[in-house]
């Protein structure tokens, strides 16, 4: 595990290397159930309605090139929920396994902590046992098991949420 890159906030500028990782990710895993790619167009309003909800977006980056992000939003947007956030990370292909995705991880658990969140959700492809296994490091547990709920890839997909509670 390497710790040669540094965690900051995304800007507008991180977009496009955003988007090149989630189409990755879209195009040849299931941590994301979605079959098309997206556009800079919709990666540019997810990341409007983040920030407009004062949630964080966070990207990974070595020698100046984002190699990773991560963030989180309203696990459900009814008002009852709002002490609960679900949060996404994907890191490029090319450097998994390095700790990136911890990092991003922990970062998403402090800030979930300082707007005073109570739980955090992680919704994983119940294939993904590496993501799983950072997960419960973290401090997450499973709390439910989705069976056969999407379809990528001509097969049945299970879907596994785990919970941290923060506060």
């Amino acid at each position: 595990m390497t710790t040669d890159f540094e965690i900051r906030d995304a800007g507008p500028r991180d977009l496009p290397a955003i988007l090149e990782i989630y189409n990755e990710v879209i195009a040849t895993t299931t941590a994301v159930y979605c079959e098309d790619p997206v556009t800079l167009a919709d990666r540019e309003q997810w990341y409007a309605g983040r920030i407009a909800q004062n949630y964080p977006v966070v990207v990974a980056c070595r020698n100046g090139e984002c190699i990773g992000f991560g963030s989180f939003g309203d696990f459900r947007a009814w008002p009852c929920y709002r002490h609960t956030v679900e949060h996404s990370v994907h890191v490029r292909a090319d450097a998994r396994g390095r700790g990136i995705g911890r990092a991003l991880v922990e970062t998403l658990i402090a800030r979930a902590e300082a707007m005073k969140k109570h739980v955090l959700i992680a919704g994983i492809d119940a294939q993904n046992e590496a993501s799983l296994a950072l997960h419960s490091r973290l401090g997450f547990v499973e709390v439910a098991h989705f069976y056969e709920v999407g379809r990528k890839f001509d097969r049945w997909l299970d879907l596994v949420f785990m919970q941290r509670t923060i506060t």
